[in-house]
């Protein structure tokens, strides 16, 4: 059973987060936890009114909270009437990012679905601001950010982003996995070079490490030159190849950390078309016990 939580504000774009995620999820037996927070402003000082038609300010945001969790669940089920889904409605008077870590740890969410939204010309940001907190609070569990006005298209191409300086560890591939199995997508490994330039011994061994990992998936290698940045790199690369999702770990160094801290103009033709799927890098701990899981495996394979 899949649990999945998606933070919604009600809005355009947290409904089109959500009806991504039916979509999606439709033949997986899941439980999605829809969260909304609130931080109402508490009036001070005596000549503040703390009441709302005799209702307090507080209970007032809640009610308004409850009520319109409760509207979305009743809209997911009328139109999609699905038996393999569940729903818990989660309101909570909290910061959303403080939420939702205390949320994947008590409930062992799998998977953060929300939606994301920029800003336009030169104000473009690389995403929406509560998505990147979520982004860089998260360390537990993948997040799969969806753009505003992206309609679902079952993922059959992949893309997954890598620089090979990094050694990847099964555990931490296993959602690009996962979704490559459900859909049986075809997963494309893009490389951003910076002039011409042959790996390096580690990049090669990480990338052999990684075609190891995909060897039961079709996968491609593809090494692009940069552009004006990285990301208009890879919004050029997700256009040719029609690609549906674009997965990126979540590193110090990464793509990803690249693409939030590049400058303004160079992100303006960044709009996060499509869905990115962040997955956060394991812990020492993670990857102590990856590597014992491995060498376990490969000592099987010599006997």
């Amino acid at each position: 059973m899949q649990k999945i939580l998606i933070p919604t504000d009600f809005s355009d774009n947290a409904w089109n987060a959500i009806d991504y995620a039916m979509q999606l999820f439709r033949n997986k037996s899941c439980t999605f936890y829809l969260l909304n927070t609130y931080t109402p402003v508490i009036p001070s000082g005596r000549f503040m009114a703390k009441m709302i038609d005799g209702v307090r300010i507080v209970d007032a945001v809640r009610n308004a909270s409850e009520e319109g969790l409760q509207k979305t669940v009743d809209k997911i089920q009328s139109k999609y009437r699905n038996p393999k889904h569940s729903f818990e409605t989660i309101s909570s008077f909290n910061l959303l990012t403080e939420e939702v870590k205390d949320l994947v740890d008590s409930f062992g969410i799998h998977l953060i679905v929300t939606g994301t939204k920029g800003a336009s010309g030169i104000e473009e940001v690389f995403m929406g601001s509560n998505t990147v907190r979520i982004i860089k609070n998260t360390k537990k569990c993948p997040i799969l950010a969806i753009p505003q006005h992206f309609q679902f298209v079952t993922p059959t191409e992949i893309a997954f982003a890598t620089d090979f300086n990094r050694f990847y560890t099964a555990s931490e591939l296993n959602p690009l996995l996962e979704l490559a199995q459900m859909f049986q997508a075809t997963i494309r490994i893009v490389h951003v070079q910076y002039g011409i330039k042959a790996l390096s011994e580690l990049q090669q061994f990480n990338l052999n490490m990684l075609r190891r990992y995909l060897s039961g998936h079709e996968h491609y290698v593809h090494t692009v030159s940069e552009l004006n940045s990285v990301s208009q790199t890879l919004e050029l690369f997700s256009q040719e190849l029609n690609i549906h999702l674009l997965a990126m770990l979540n590193y110090q160094h990464s793509y990803l950390e690249q693409m939030t801290r590049e400058p303004i103009v160079k992100r303006t033709a960044f709009h996060t078309q499509i869905p990115l799927l962040v997955i956060p890098e394991l812990g020492m701990e993670g990857v102590a016990d990856n590597k014992m899981e491995e060498e376990e495996e490969e000592e099987t394979v010599s006997r």
